[in-house]
């Protein structure tokens, strides 16, 4: 049996890198799964791949900036599943540049990705998981515990020269996370945030070329020169990058059944940065 048998996860920007090795991993213990990602291809992929796990799987296609797309991503969570369990808020991308060279519309859409997305998604399941909770304790069974996995980063801990956007938008993940925490305890809702370092995925690969990824129409360069890299990964303790799977396990550790008094908390993710 798997830790998290029986138990439903929302995990968004889960078609490729650390969100599909999350949904992997949970699939693994047994949770069923609704992915999501801006692409169908990515997304179908992934949900397939939980399927070879044993898991079940059901997919929603679209950015998670969309006004409409937090109640879509709840709504199938309880349409196809019965309910929320998990809620790991994942999706996410950088668009990088010095503040005096920033626009508006890089600062406006890193937020909104980062922090506006995660606040509807949550707030979109505030009432499903209310009803449950009311519902359980009426009948007068215990209330399970219920985990919400925020992804921060170390840039919104200690900054990042270039990211001003992006800092500032995974600072405000840990005071949402924080403050959640207090308001949900009366849920038995834990929720907690992980601030990954390096981590591999295909925003990060060594890449001297000049390689992009398209996001609502904007091109936005991905990777990190190979002498930076180089020099990022010798300030590491560990000596290296982590891979996806590494920061799976760190998103896991929060939403494993051994961590059920543990709340408001930052997990740093990051080879001892």
């Amino acid at each position: 049996m798997g830790k998290l048998d029986g138990q439903v996860a929302l995990i968004s920007g889960s078609g490729r890198g650390i969100g599909r090795a999350v949904a992997e991993k949970f699939a693994s213990e047994g949770a069923s799964i609704v992915i999501n990602d801006l692409d169908e291809g990515p997304a179908l992929e992934a949900a397939e791949a939980v399927r070879a796990l044993g898991g079940r799987a059901e997919v929603v296609v679209g950015s998670v900036t969309d006004p409409d797309f937090a109640e879509r991503f709840v709504s199938t969570a309880v349409e196809k599943f019965g309910g929320v369990d998990i809620i790991v808020n994942n999706a996410g991308y950088t668009w990088d540049n010095v503040i005096q060279k920033m626009t508006d519309e890089q600062w406006q859409a890193i937020i909104d990705v980062h922090l506006t997305a995660p606040f509807r998604i949550l707030r979109a399941a505030q009432p499903v998981i209310s009803q449950a909770v009311k519902a359980a304790r009426a009948e007068g069974r215990e209330v399970p515990t219920r985990k919400v996995i925020n992804i921060s980063s170390v840039a919104g801990l200690d900054g990042n020269a270039g990211q001003v956007n992006y800092s500032a938008g995974k600072l405000g993940v840990v005071g949402m996370t924080k403050t959640l925490a207090k308001e949900w305890g009366r849920y038995n809702v834990t929720v907690n945030a992980v601030a990954f370092g390096v981590i591999s995925t295909r925003l990060t690969v060594a890449t001297d070329d000049a390689a992009s990824i398209t996001v609502q129409g904007n091109e936005i360069k991905v990777g990190i020169r190979a002498d930076v890299l180089a020099a990022a990964e010798q300030g590491i303790p560990l000596g290296r990058a982590g891979s996806a799977q590494e920061a799976a396990n760190g998103v896991y550790l929060l939403a494993s059944p051994e961590s059920s008094y543990i709340t408001g908390q930052v997990l740093r993710v990051d080879g001892g940065l």
